[in-house]
């Protein structure tokens, strides 16, 4: 698999002039495998976000956050 992922876009976000899209736990985005098996390498693909370091507010009001920051490459399904 992939050892690194470059983020090129976020689905979803319209955004405002200058700023940066920004991606959750759950978010689908565009991303590019920097470290891993050649044949994954220098090709665009999907992946969603599972693990973030920033801290985030679930409904039930727990902030919750992890150790790393981490995606999973999905089909184009």
């Amino acid at each position: 698999g992939a050892k690194n992922l470059y983020v090129i876009a976020v689905h979803g976000i319209k955004g405002r002039l200058n700023r940066l899209p920004a991606a959750s736990v759950g978010d689908m985005f565009v991303a590019t495998v920097k470290k891993g098996k050649p044949e994954l390498r220098k090709k665009v693909m999907p992946a969603v976000v599972i693990r973030q370091r920033k801290p985030f507010r679930r409904k039930d009001g727990v902030f919750i956050y992890f150790e790393d920051n981490a995606g999973v490459i999905v089909n184009n399904k």
